[in-house]
C-alpha cells in the first residue's frame, strides 16, 4: 500500500496554501475572529464590506481547518432531514432553516462570481433515495415537511436521472453545488488581505475576554484589543460546559476512488441509511480517471476501537449499492458537531458579554452553516435586523429535543467509567514505534506515546477539558476524548477542541531500546 493510500488527508489538501506571519505584536482592530475555516472567513470578508476593521487569527496553518476536511456538498437538503426539523422547530422555523441555506448557496455563488475566485465550483442537482431501493415510504413523509414549508422545487422522482446506478426512488433537489473548499478559502483570504483585513496564522488564542475593553490574549502573550470577538473554531474554546452539552462531536469517515473519467454524473447524493451516505464526483485535471468521492461510518469521537473497518464498509457499500469499484487513492475523516436539535449555534455566547459570539454545531453541513454564520454575524455586529438570528440562537434550548440531550449526554459521561474498567497491563516499554496506548499507572491511568526515533512520551490519561479518560486512535494516531470530542496529535497537542490546552506530560519524554519482542497486534480486517 502507498503512502497516498495509507494518508488521512483529503484530496484538497494538495493545494499549496498562504503562508501568513504569526503575530508578534500587541495590535487594536474592530473585530477579532478566531478560526480561519468557512465560518471565520466568510464573517471576516462580509464584515470588512460593512466597512469593519477585521483580524483573522489561527492556530494551525493553511487548510489545516475542518473545511479541508469536508467533502464540500453545499447544499439546502439538510442531514437531519426536513420531517424532523418540522418536528423541532415547527413549519416557520423549518422554512426559514431551508430558506438560510439555499441563501447559502447564493452567496457562495455570487462571491466565487464577483471576486474571481477559481475554485471548480459548480451547480449540481442533488439526490436523496432510499438505503432500500424500492421503499417510497420516508420520501414521502420528508416531500409533505419540504412542501410545507414552500418549497415546490423539490420533486419525488421514480429514479435519479444517472447511469451509472439504480437509485430506485428519491427527491430531487435543484440548484445545489460543489466546489473545491480549500480553493474558495483561498480565494477568501486574497480577497480579505487585498480590503485591508489582517491575517495571523500559527497564532493560538488563550484568553478570550469580552465587554468595554475586550481583547483575545494570544499562546506568546500578545493582545488583540477589540470591540468585538467571533470565536469560529468548530466548537468554542472560550466554553466550558455550556455549550458542550447541547452538541455531540462525531467522527465521519471518507474514502476516495478513481473511477472512469465521465462515468458518474456530477450531483451530490445521499441514503436514508442512519448513519448515511453521502457521494459527489471530483474531476482530475491532467488525468484520465475522475475521484469518487464515499463518505459516512459516522460515530462518537472516541467511541470505535476498529476504525480502519469503517473505510472498508464504505468500500463494500460503494460496490453493492453503487456497483463500482476501482483503487482507493484517499482516506479521511473529518470532525461533525451534532446539535441537539439539527441546526447550527449561530449569535452571542450565552453567559458571555454581548460582544462575544460563537459558531458552532455544523450537523454535516458545514459549507452552508459556515455561510449562514457569516451572514448572521456580520448582519448582528453591524446593529441589523437578520431574519434567521432567533432560529440559531445560540442561547435557544429547545425542548422538543430535550431526548436528544439525554442520550448524547449520557453517551458522553458514560465513559466516565472507563478509568475503572480498561485495563493494559503492558509497561511503556513494550509500545513498538508509532504506537500509542492507554497504560495502568499503580492504581491511576496514563497515555503513552512511542514515538519513531524510540522516544516515549508519557502524559496524564485525562482530557485537559473535564478530565474524561482519552483513547488511543490507532488510524489516525490520535489522542480523542470521548466525552466531548476534544482531540490532540500523538505527542499531546491539541486539535481539535473544546479542550484549550496540551495534554499534561507525566515526566520528560526519555529514549528507551525498542522491544526486542513484538507485542500482540491488532487482528487483521476481515
Amino acid at each position: 500500500m502507498s503512502h497516498l493510500q495509507q494518508s488521512t488527508h483529503s484530496p484538497w489538501q494538495k493545494l499549496i496554501g498562504p503562508v501568513f506571519p504569526r503575530l508578534n505584536s500587541d495590535i487594536k482592530t474592530d473585530v477579532c475572529v478566531i478560526g480561519s475555516g468557512i465560518s471565520g472567513l466568510t464573517t471576516a470578508y462580509l464584515l470588512l464590506q460593512k466597512g469593519f476593521q477585521v483580524a483573522v487569527i489561527d492556530k494551525e496553518s493553511f487548510g489545516n481547518c475542518e473545511t479541508g476536511f469536508s467533502t464540500a456538498h453545499i447544499t439546502s437538503a439538510l442531514d437531519d432531514r426536513f420531517a424532523q426539523l418540522r418536528r423541532w422547530h415547527g413549519d416557520d422555523g423549518l422554512r426559514l432553516a431551508y430558506e438560510s441555506h439555499h441563501e447559502a448557496i447564493k452567496l457562495i455563488e455570487r462571491i466565487v462570481r464577483d471576486e474571481h475566485i477559481e475554485c471548480e465550483f459548480e451547480k449540481v442537482d442533488g439526490y436523496l433515495f432510499q438505503g432500500e431501493p424500492n421503499s417510497t415510504g420516508p420520501l414521502d413523509v420528508e416531500l409533505e415537511a419540504i412542501h410545507a414549508a414552500g418549497f415546490t422545487d423539490v420533486k419525488l422522482l421514480d429514479r435519479a436521472p444517472v447511469s451509472f446506478f439504480e437509485s430506485g426512488p428519491c427527491l430531487q433537489f435543484p440548484n445545489q453545488a460543489q466546489f473545491h473548499p480549500l480553493k474558495y478559502l483561498q480565494g477568501l483570504l486574497r480577497v480579505i488581505r487585498r480590503s485591508g483585513g489582517e491575517v495571523y496564522q500559527q497564532t493560538k488564542a488563550v484568553e478570550v475576554k469580552g465587554g468595554p475593553l475586550a481583547f483575545v490574549k494570544t499562546e506568546q502573550g500578545f493582545k488583540i484589543s477589540c470591540r468585538h470577538i467571533v470565536v469560529a473554531t468548530n466548537v468554542p474554546i472560550n466554553d466550558l460546559v455550556t455549550m458542550h452539552t447541547k452538541e455531540a462531536a462525531y467522527r465521519t469517515y471518507v474514502i476516495g476512488m478513481k473511477v472512469p473519467q465521465g462515468e458518474v454524473t456530477p450531483a451530490l447524493f445521499w441514503d436514508t441509511e442512519d448513519p448515511y451516505h453521502y457521494v459527489r464526483i471530483e474531476r482530475v485535471p491532467g488525468q484520465d480517471y475522475d475521484l469518487l468521492i464515499v463518505g459516512g461510518e459516522d460515530h462518537r469521537v472516541g467511541q470505535n476501537d476498529n476504525p480502519q473497518r469503517l473505510y472498508l464498509n464504505l468500500e463494500d457499500w460503494t460496490r453493492l449499492r453503487l456497483g463500482l469499484t476501482g483503487e482507493i487513492v484517499y482516506r479521511w475523516s473529518g470532525q461533525i458537531i451534532e446539535p441537539i436539535d439539527g441546526l447550527a449555534y449561530i449569535g452571542r455566547n450565552p453567559g458571555d458579554e454581548d460582544n462575544v459570539y460563537i459558531a458552532s454545531g455544523d450537523s454535516g453541513n458545514g459549507i452552508t452553516h459556515g455561510s449562514v454564520a457569516g451572514m448572521i454575524l456580520s448582519d448582528l455586529i453591524a446593529g441589523q435586523v437578520n431574519p434567521w438570528a432567533s432560529l440559531y440562537d445560540p442561547r435557544r434550548f429547545n425542548w422538543k429535543g430535550l431526548g436528544t440531550y439525554a442520550r448524547e449526554n449520557w453517551k458522553g459521561a458514560s465513559k466516565y467509567a472507563d478509568w475503572l474498567t480498561v485495563q493494559d497491563r503492558r509497561r511503556p516499554e513494550e509500545l513498538l514505534p508509532g504506537e500509542g496506548a492507554i497504560l495502568s499507572d499503580g492504581i491511576g491511568k496514563i497515555a503513552v506515546y512511542r514515538d519513531e526515533e524510540g522516544y516515549l512520551h508519557e502524559f496524564s490519561a485525562a482530557c485537559p477539558h473535564l478530565k474524561g479518560m482519552l483513547h488511543w486512535n490507532s488510524l489516525e494516531k490520535t489522542w480523542d476524548c470521548p466525552f466531548h470530542g476534544s482531540r490532540f496529535n500523538p505527542v499531546g497537542e491539541v486539535l481539535n477542541g473544546p479542550a484549550f490546552s496540551n495534554m499534561s506530560p507525566k515526566e520528560t519524554s526519555h529514549l528507551t531500546t525498542p522491544p526486542s519482542k513484538k507485542p500482540e497486534q491488532e487482528k487483521p480486517l476481515q
